[in-house]
């Protein structure tokens, strides 16, 4: 039986109401901070598809389009128990050229719904500062090359160890630490701690030219990224995979 939810946050943006905008309602924009890859007709009524990792795809209507104010769209409701989910920002323009953007996610969940709906809570508010961080540092510049890795199910206490070493950080990560991403295969990244949450779960990452986000959710290691700059794709994406399963070989 669906079970209805909804999560609701409210932050403030280093940027315009266009600004935010672009971020959040044209393809190029979604896709340089939000996971996968991200399509939208624009307009009321238009249709608008979302591919995540793994090839997992979902079909969603825009039920309002209002520029620069107010997008909502909802999912396709999934056939076999009537579970969907349905999306809105709504923007506020503030003096200064910052912006409040409300956000709401709802629709219903299924019968595992209660630990959906924990993970939703979470997990939606580290995308709205991954959109913050990137308006912020990054803003107007689209991203060239987005990476999505799922590994392997481990333990919080492995991931947040993984996620230290691979940052050369020890003794916990902190916003605002100093970090070098090594890897073998390609060459070290500096970078700043932006946004930390239970460290081990949610972890951003601003270098030079990209966005980091390190995630360890409902057992799962996922790591994201978005390039500003031109790089080999190829070259980082399997250096990434050979972190993953050198790391977690152990896990299942």
């Amino acid at each position: 039986m669906p079970h209805e939810f909804e999560v609701s946050h409210e932050i403030e943006l280093d940027a315009s109401p266009e600004e935010v905008w672009q971020a959040i309602a044209e393809g190029p924009g979604i896709d340089s901070w939000f996971m996968g890859h991200s399509e939208l007709e624009p307009r009321e009524g238009g249709r608008g598809k979302q591919t995540f990792g793994g090839g997992f795809t979902m079909g969603s209507t825009i039920t309002t389009w209002e520029p620069g104010k107010r997008l909502a769209y909802c999912g396709d409701e999934n056939p076999e128990d009537g579970t969907f989910m349905a999306f809105e920002y709504l923007i506020e323009g503030r003096e200064g050229g910052s912006t409040v953007l409300r956000f709401v996610h709802n629709g219903f969940l299924g019968d595992n719904w209660e630990s959906e709906y924990d993970a939703l809570k979470i997990g939606d508010l580290q995308y709205l500062n991954k959109l913050a961080t990137y308006l912020k540092h990054f803003r107007g510049r689209i991203s060239t090359h987005n990476l999505m890795l799922w590994g392997p199910q481990t333990s919080h206490a492995q991931a947040s160890a993984a996620f230290q070493d691979v940052l050369g950080l020890t003794g916990g990560i902190t916003a605002g630490d100093r970090v070098t991403i090594t890897l073998d295969g390609v060459a070290p990244e500096e970078g700043v701690v932006e946004w930390v949450t239970d460290p081990g779960a949610f972890t951003g990452v601003r270098t030079a030219d990209g966005l980091y986000m390190f995630i360890h959710g409902q057992g799962t290691v996922v790591v994201e990224h978005h390039a500003y700059t031109d790089i080999d794709g190829q070259a980082l994406e399997q250096a990434w995979q050979s972190w993953l399963a050198k790391t977690f070989a152990q896990s299942s």
